[in-house]
């Protein structure tokens, strides 16, 4: 087995990968490591992959609220949650049972949407009308007026340059309390979800994880209709860290990041926002480009100064007055006032870390153990100076890993799950 017997796992992930390594020893000599791995991934079932903590199992009721909805995921630090729907009958099938899952991503898009133009009125207007009813018309309009500003009407179209009372004041609003999950069910990716069944393999997952650009894939039980497990990015991470001094993983673990011709996104390929943007820009940009995150670099520069994730989103809702102290929520200011909010309040959050760089010198064991230790799922490489010079993701290491054999998904993803007519993700 490698020279690894004596070995006695500590965990269920270093065990699954005591399994791979049994079936990496009988494989044929003469397949390539990646044809190896494939060969081993493809004989293993998603039901063996470890269970996701009961927190990260949340399910979330159709008729919950937006805010209760984000104070959840943000509670339990978990990017996504299936949505249940409420008016389901008992014995409905799963597809049935959920209406689809609520992310991060697609409370961006309800956000942005609500700050666009709408049946006529300009975002300002939208807002104002929003606000009213419970803030009456000068908070309304002082929350709105920062998106009529000249420089954001020419520049970033859609783009709020929203002054730092604005999220108090949509907060608190009736509107926004109002807002039911199933309410934004135009954002949702899926009717309801892209689901694994357990016989399902290894492999089937990683490819959805990564060519097919999954964040997270449920596991259902046709039997209990119900989602068994959630396999997320960081889980597949976890994984691989628990794997990275077995001998099948040795053969790109030890290799540095420019033998394996990573990173493949390269500098002038990078897309990064302005400190001094609006940081709804930042989270346009996204949405728009579906990336998980952006750098923020220094005003006409190169050099990161920061990064904003798609689930940092979460801080204009749940601490909306930290910013009213700014005349607009620059990228910038947003940064300042979340790191101070989380580090007053003693939360743990890779905001607070600043930029997350490895260098193109460093091998991928040594990017899996700090993706896994900061719980990201993409990493800067930087040069000597810290200029941006590219940028690694989990799909782009697990493409390292294993390949899709022509042909490998034929019908898989025919008629099982169209999307929403209304989706605008």
């Amino acid at each position: 087995m490698g020279g690894e017997e004596g070995i006695s796992p500590k965990s269920p992930e270093a065990k699954l990968g005591l399994e791979v390594e049994d079936l990496w020893d009988i494989q044929e000599p003469q397949l390539s490591p990646t044809e190896k791995l494939n060969a081993c991934f493809e004989s293993i079932p998603v039901s063996e992959f470890p269970q996701a903590a009961s927190s990260q199992v949340i399910e979330i009721k159709s008729d919950a609220s937006l805010g209760e909805a984000v104070q959840l995921l943000s509670h339990n630090k978990i990017l996504s949650a299936p949505v249940v729907d409420v008016d389901a009958p008992e014995d409905a099938s799963w597809i049935d049972r959920y209406l689809g899952i609520v992310e991060f991503a697609g409370i961006v898009v309800w956000i942005l949407h609500q700050s666009e133009k709408k049946e006529g009125l300009d975002a300002a207007e939208v807002f104002a009308k929003a606000l009213q009813d419970s803030t009456g018309p000068a908070v309304a309009a002082a929350a709105a007026s920062g998106m009529s500003s000249p420089r954001y009407r020419s520049s970033q179209p859609g783009s709020p340059k929203t002054d730092g009372s604005f999220f108090e004041s949509l907060t608190s609003s009736d509107f926004y309390k109002n807002t039911k999950v199933k309410d934004i069910s135009g954002t949702f990716r899926w009717a309801p979800f892209l689901a694994l069944q357990p016989s399902n393999s290894f492999l089937t997952m990683l490819l959805l994880l990564s060519k097919y650009r999954m964040k997270s894939i449920p596991v259902v039980d046709l039997g209990d209709r119900k989602i068994d497990n959630i396999i997320t990015q960081s889980a597949v991470i976890h994984m691989l860290e628990e794997c990275a001094d077995l001998q099948w993983f040795k053969s790109w673990g030890s290799k540095k990041l420019h033998e394996l011709g990573l990173p493949f996104m390269r500098r002038n390929r990078i897309i990064k926002v302005d400190e001094d943007e609006p940081v709804l820009q930042a989270f346009r940009i996204m949405q728009e480009k579906g990336v998980g995150g952006v750098p923020i670099v220094a005003s006409g520069g190169n050099k990161a100064v920061g990064n904003i994730s798609i689930r940092d989103i979460q801080y204009l809702l749940i601490a909306p007055e930290i910013y009213k102290d700014y005349r607009s929520i620059t990228a910038k200011n947003f940064l300042t006032a979340v790191k101070n909010y989380l580090e007053e309040n003693k939360k743990e959050s890779p905001l607070v870390s600043g930029m997350v760089t490895c260098k193109k010198e460093d091998t991928l064991k040594d990017v899996i153990m700090k993706l896994d230790s900061m719980k990201i799922h993409r990493i800067y490489v930087v040069d000597g100076e810290g200029n941006l010079e590219g940028l690694i993701t989990l799909r782009d290491i697990i493409s390292k890993l294993v390949h899709e054999p022509r042909g490998y998904f034929g019908d898989f993803f025919d008629g099982i799950l169209p999307i929403p007519q209304t989706s605008r993700v």
